[in-house]
């Protein structure tokens, strides 16, 4: 019994999140692509939110995905903009990602992007505005989406941890 019930939850968990129905493709080389593991994850983010934040924690224990994040940062966060141009504008940009969102920039601010890192940060925004994404963190999972950061229904679209 125990087991039907774990399973109904996860299937009724899996049922609860909203299914992609996207005319355009979106464009991964513009995101900024984290890990080598066989399955996809995309995840639009911001550098100052606290639930992005235990999002990127949470994916560190996930060696089996890729992420493919796009920054849209929100504007209540002051520093997210300045945050996301140096990740993007970075040499090493998933050493720059873990710098920001392990809080190393929150009482000193960032160096300083480029040219290179504003164009891509915009096209990422406009990514994001055209698909109507307004809030972060947002994830698609299996042509899935997940609104917020909900472990229980990210952890049910993926497969299980070895």
């Amino acid at each position: 019994m125990a087991q039907f019930i774990r399973l109904f939850t996860l299937i009724l968990m899996v049922l609860s999140t909203t299914v992609v129905w996207s005319a355009d493709p979106l464009e991964l080389d513009k995101a900024l692509k984290i890990g080598t593991g066989k399955t996809t994850v995309i995840e639009f983010t911001d550098p100052d939110c606290p639930y992005c934040r235990k999002a990127y924690q949470y994916f560190l224990t996930r060696p089996d995905v890729t992420l493919y994040i796009y920054f849209n940062p929100l504007s209540s966060h002051h520093d997210a903009r300045q945050k996301a141009l140096y990740i993007l504008s970075a040499d090493d940009r998933e050493r720059a990602y873990a710098e920001v969102m392990s809080g190393l920039y929150d009482s000193v601010p960032p160096p300083s992007g480029d040219d290179r890192g504003m164009k891509l940060l915009d096209e990422q925004v406009a990514i994001a505005k055209r698909m109507g994404i307004a809030e972060v963190p947002l994830f698609m999972i299996y042509g899935r989406i997940i609104k917020g950061f909900d472990p229980g229904k990210i952890g049910a679209l993926l497969p299980p941890k070895k």
